[in-house]
């Protein structure tokens, strides 16, 4: 009797062929995976340089100091006043972290044409195209002259930010 029929494993004959490229293929695969597998877990987003959002404001990001505390200037594309868009200053913090994560950062634009300040909170990603981005999420407050309109001083939104590339890359 067989031993399928006695309550068994069945036994699968493999053609020598078959069975070879059965071995390659198990072997390519593992061989791949421990070639790429490391190029993509290392690569890092990194916070320092120049940035655009999804709205056209640039923003660029000075060195990040050994405490993780930066500066850099932003030139918003968007206002709510009538007043001349000039560069504001800003100044932040990315947490510091290991090799193998993405940083969370924030920092603050003291807007140089208005009564307003915004803090920015967020994100540094590589994506699955290895595109560095910058999910952020933010708070504007602006001057109101009295109590009775703080109601409307603080507005929110969120921005996506992406390497702003020179035009020799």
């Amino acid at each position: 009797m067989s031993r399928a029929l006695r309550g068994g494993h069945p036994q699968v004959h493999l053609l020598p062929a078959a069975a070879e490229m059965v071995h390659a293929t198990s072997f390519l695969l593992v061989l791949s995976l421990a070639v790429v597998a490391p190029v993509l877990s290392t690569k890092k987003c990194v916070l320092t340089g120049r940035w655009v959002n999804d709205l056209g404001s640039n923003m660029t990001i000075m060195a990040v100091n050994e405490k993780g505390e930066f500066l850099g200037s932003y030139h918003t594309a968007v206002t709510a006043t009538s007043n001349e868009i000039k560069v504001s200053p800003l100044q932040g913090s990315q947490h510091q972290t290991d090799k193998n994560s993405q940083a969370t950062f924030g920092f603050t634009v003291n807007w140089s044409f208005s009564e307003s300040v915004t803090v920015f909170t967020g994100q540094c990603f590589v994506d699955e195209k290895g595109k560095e981005v910058l999910k952020t999420m933010w708070l504007l407050r602006s001057n109101v002259d009295s109590i009775k309109d703080d109601w409307k001083a603080t507005m929110v939104g969120v921005n996506t930010f992406t390497r702003l590339r020179s035009k020799k890359e």
